[in-house]
């Protein structure tokens, strides 16, 4: 089970629609992504990075992916998931609300 923190739940709105991807790794580590549509049609993106124990090791929200598509985000949004929970690109130091 995950546990949310903060920045999920700034990104929560049961009343917008949205596409998720969730993918484990072999060593546990788990991820989130989800793209949705805004009620202004801006295409916004959460990402969550879990420990196997379903911790939060870090969690992003980018209110505005422009010019991005929902399927370009979630593409761009896999990546970076993957990279950084690969530490292909180290963890930013702060939780992310863009």
């Amino acid at each position: 089970m995950r546990v949310r923190e903060d920045v999920y739940w700034q990104w929560a709105d049961a009343n917008l629609h949205s596409r998720c991807h969730d993918e484990a790794l072999s060593d546990g580590t788990s991820f989130d992504v989800q793209v949705r549509l805004s009620r202004l049609g801006a295409t916004q993106l959460f990402l969550g990075l879990y420990s196997r124990e379903g911790r939060a090791i870090h969690e992003e929200y980018h209110r505005q992916r422009p010019g991005e598509s929902m399927t370009r985000a979630m593409v761009w949004g896999v990546n970076r998931a993957r990279a950084l929970a690969t530490a292909a690109e180290p963890l930013p130091s702060k939780r992310l609300r863009a």
